[in-house]
């Protein structure tokens, strides 16, 4: 009997992934958010100026708009064999964290282990394949409402 076959199974699995970042250098941050999104866009100008604005005001307002950017979760999986990204949803958002307190890295703040990670209620937006703040990711669009939340 295969894997898929075995009673109880599913081929599908939730990934969670849950990690703080330190943002050391936010003008290179920002700089290389700015670069792709002048990659996705093309020339000022042209077709989708005002989202590419409208991107660019974000990303150079926040580092997380930054990083959510240019996070793909599709890089994370892409390489892995046998496995295919069915569906992904990421966020960011700046938070007050301190390294040396234990207490900082609490995964599961609300207490519920069902929760979907990466989503808090109110935070985000629901988008597929766009980016935070209507901040399109490698060449797809968001739907323009703000939150920091993707599902591809």
């Amino acid at each position: 009997m295969s894997t898929s076959e075995t009673a109880g199974s599913s081929r599908f699995v939730r990934l969670k992934v849950d990690m703080v970042v330190e943002i050391t250098d936010p003008d290179a941050l920002s700089g290389t958010a700015l670069e792709s999104l002048a990659a996705e866009y093309g020339e000022p100008g042209g077709e989708g100026a005002e989202e590419r604005v409208h991107a660019e005001e974000a990303v150079r307002e926040d580092g997380a708009e930054a990083l959510a950017s240019l996070i793909d979760p599709f890089d994370l999986v892409g390489e892995v064999p046998g496995v295919e990204l069915a569906q992904a949803s990421w966020s960011s958002e700046s938070i007050d964290y301190d390294p040396d307190e234990p207490g900082d890295w609490d995964l599961d703040e609300d207490g519920d282990e069902d929760a979907v990670e990466g989503y808090e209620e109110g935070s985000g937006q629901d988008v597929t394949g766009g980016g935070a703040s209507g901040v399109p990711h490698n060449g797809r669009e968001a739907d323009g409402d703000d939150g920091t939340e993707r599902r591809v």
